[in-house]
């Protein structure tokens, strides 16, 4: 099951002023362990804390993880019965695991960013057609 991850004002203050000290080519160290800061892993890193740093909470999905209907629909912040209509219209690709459907996270996440720009590409629009009329301020 997806559990998002958050923390309290108290450990948000602590990541905040761990995010300002990390920087690339600085090494993380704890105990006896050193782990030097790449490029990649500061970016993973930096993603990962920066919505919890601001109270959001994180949930990690391997890109390749198969989601159950349930799962998938709560990613996206959708019911599962309207998630179950856009996987019968093709919108999101999916496969079929006996009775149950199964759909990676890579697919939800395509999905998701393509129904972000078409919601900016309408937005566009309607903005140009409100300025074209006269109704703005």
């Amino acid at each position: 099951m997806l559990v998002p991850v958050s923390v309290n004002p108290a450990e948000q203050k602590e990541i905040r002023a761990l995010l300002s000290a990390l920087s690339q080519g600085n090494a993380l160290r704890i105990s006896d362990y050193t782990l030097p800061l790449t490029p990649g892993l500061l970016e993973a890193l930096q993603r990962y804390l920066e919505p919890l740093a601001s109270g959001e909470p994180v949930v990690v999905v391997p890109l390749e993880a198969e989601l159950t209907t349930q799962q998938a629909a709560d990613l996206l912040g959708i019911s599962r019965p309207y998630l179950i209509r856009l996987l019968e219209e093709g919108k999101i690709p999916y496969r079929k695991v006996g009775t149950h459907r199964r759909i990676k996270a890579r697919d939800l996440l395509a999905y998701k960013e393509r129904s972000r720009q078409e919601g900016e590409r309408i937005l566009k629009e309607l903005t140009e057609e409100a300025q074209e009329l006269g109704l703005g301020y």
